[in-house]
């Protein structure tokens, strides 16, 4: 349950449409629902602005399929990440108006119109192509937060012209998440050029002594511009969320 729909209960309530009993049984779930398998949050859009997220790996079809009714229920929108296209397919058997993304490997089922609730646009940005699909996890999750999002894919630092060309789109950005494998190293540039909050995500793109994404981690973690912040490998669901969060300041 968000703001909204609260502030409307609330308010059917002062003035006699809705009957207390009612309204209760309505805020009985709250602040989480335990069906056994999971304790639903239906509590975490009050508190942080978007309701709970799914994620989908080492879940079953079926654990899924029943935290989604419950969150549909309530009129909550759903996100679920990690999920992969079997899985997909059979609860879009169940959810037909859900759309899948296979890049990211997201599923989204809006039961409700997305306000934009950014203030600015969040810009994605990504060094190679084989970094896209962390990157696209990004974009949808911002997006589906309310946030204008644009991308700027494969402009990693082995061709600095690239992103060097694009300077105006990233000072016009309100927060700029950079995705890169390898060494990791474009966060540094672009937390260079920018006077913006910059999330770097490494991710695991890469040849042997990469070592699945530690050395971009180690590389941005140790970025010598200032202000750039990291989040875990791989991680672009949290980037979006992260970038999302400050969008709305």
């Amino acid at each position: 349950m968000d703001v909204g729909l609260l502030r409307e209960l609330l308010s059917k309530v002062r003035e006699g449409t809705v009957e207390v009993d009612e309204a209760l049984e309505k805020l009985r779930t709250l602040p989480f629902e335990d069906i056994g398998f999971a304790s639903i949050d239906h509590h975490r859009h009050l508190r942080r602005g978007f309701p709970e997220v799914i994620y989908g790996r080492r879940k079953s079809v079926e654990q899924i399929i029943t935290i989604m009714e419950r969150m549909v229920e309530r009129g909550e929108n759903v996100l679920i990440t990690r999920l992969a296209d079997g899985k997909a397919k059979i609860i879009r058997g169940r959810f037909p108006e859900s759309q899948y993304h296979p890049n990211a490997r997201i599923l989204t089922l809006a039961t409700r119109s997305i306000d934009k609730e950014g203030k600015g646009t969040i810009l994605v940005v990504s060094a190679g192509t084989a970094d896209i699909p962390v990157a696209e996890e990004a974009v949808i999750t911002a997006q589906f937060m309310g946030n204008e999002v644009q991308t700027l894919f494969d402009v990693g630092v082995s061709g600095l012209h690239r992103i060097l060309e694009n300077k105006d789109i990233l000072m016009q950005a309100s927060v700029i998440v950079v995705v890169a494998g390898m060494e990791g190293a474009l966060p540094s540039i672009v937390g260079g050029l920018v006077n913006k909050p910059v999330i770097a995500v490494p991710t695991s793109a890469g040849y042997g002594a990469s070592f699945a994404g530690i050395s971009a981690l180690l590389g941005m973690l140790n970025s010598c511009a200032s202000g750039v912040t990291v989040v875990n490998i791989d991680n672009g669901f949290g980037a979006g969320y992260a970038a999302s969060l400050i969008n709305r300041l």
